[in-house]
């Protein structure tokens, strides 16, 4: 991965958003993250913890750290009354419920219309609209906002006109990778020790933070209020406490993610093709101001497959 030192831009190009410090962010402030959990796949291989005890693990981390997340659900995961019952428990602990679309399809196939796609959304949002705690946050499956100019701008509009913002990540990461190997390895062995798992899931979410923070000060010229992207799933019901525990140590701020949305970053419309990813990488790419060779974000996959494969994970 190239980390070269990457020259600043404030204004952002097309996007026409200024992104300067202001009040509120101190230049030699601690870094801010907040906690973003997508899909809500309770009903996942129940190895170790049923799908009800990983909602319980997860919210209570998140109560005993006295934080906020939000969770961006795929409609089609709340459609029973055990879903519902389920989500209606972040909802009473106050966490934000964000839209993650029905059905979960990639935005950016070529077959996939902005009819379609925004049918889509809609009919998510009839099963998530009577949750207090909903707010019109949409993040796309995948992160993909695109593959087309056509496509991105259709469905930003379709977004705006149905009173939606984009629930942008800024730190993205590859979690969705290494809990199939989790779950492999306890299938295999219920009794197998999970450090080493645990290891190399809290050393690669500290790398891709100090990347994107890194790529944040570069292109905007501050850090901004992140926002990281986790998963439903056992790697977090497991291990979410010591992921928050090592930011704590590593001297950043953990912050409500409604907090975390507050940020002017969040209104920028890159335009980048295909659109999507971090909307720092987005926003770097579109500046010119950054190595050409920057590593595409949804490339962490792979590199973390193999670095597991030499592991032995």
């Amino acid at each position: 991965m190239n980390r070269r030192d990457f020259t600043k831009s404030v204004v952002i190009g097309a996007s026409a958003i200024v992104l300067r410090p202001f009040g509120g962010f101190a230049k030699n402030q601690s870094p801010q993250l907040s906690i973003t959990m997508d899909d809500f796949y309770w009903r996942a291989n129940a190895v170790r913890l049923n799908g009800e005890q990983r909602n319980q693990a997860i919210l209570r981390t998140l109560s005993a750290q006295s934080l906020h997340a939000a969770l961006f659900v795929i409609g089609g995961n709340i459609e029973s009354e055990a879903g519902k019952s389920l989500l209606r428990q972040w909802n009473d602990a106050g966490h934000m419920i964000g839209n993650h679309s029905y059905s979960h399809q990639n935005y950016a196939a070529p077959t996939m219309t902005p009819a379609a796609f925004g049918a889509d959304i809609l009919r998510a949002e009839r099963l998530l609209k009577d949750f207090p705690r909903f707010r019109k946050y949409f993040r796309f499956p995948m992160l993909k906002e695109g593959e087309t100019a056509a496509k991105r701008d259709a469905m930003r509009s379709f977004l705006k006109q149905n009173g939606y913002r984009t629930g942008h990540v800024t730190v993205d990461s590859a979690d969705w990778v290494i809990d199939p190997r989790l779950t492999k390895r306890l299938t295999e062995d219920p009794g197998a020790d999970i450090a080493r798992y645990r290891d190399f899931y809290l050393e690669h979410i500290w790398d891709r933070a100090q990347y994107y923070d890194a790529l944040a000060k570069r292109t905007v010229g501050r850090s901004v209020k992140h926002t990281l992207l986790t998963h439903f799933n056992l790697l977090n019901a497991l291990f979410l406490g010591d992921l928050i525990d090592m930011f704590k140590s590593k001297g950043w701020q953990l912050i409500d993610a409604e907090e975390a949305f507050t940020d002017p970053i969040f209104a920028a419309q890159p335009k980048v093709l295909p659109a999507g990813e971090s909307i720092v990488w987005s926003l770097a790419k579109e500046s010119g101001k950054i190595d050409k060779n920057l590593r595409y974000p949804a490339e962490d996959g792979e590199y973390e497959m193999a670095r597991m494969d030499k592991l032995g994970l």
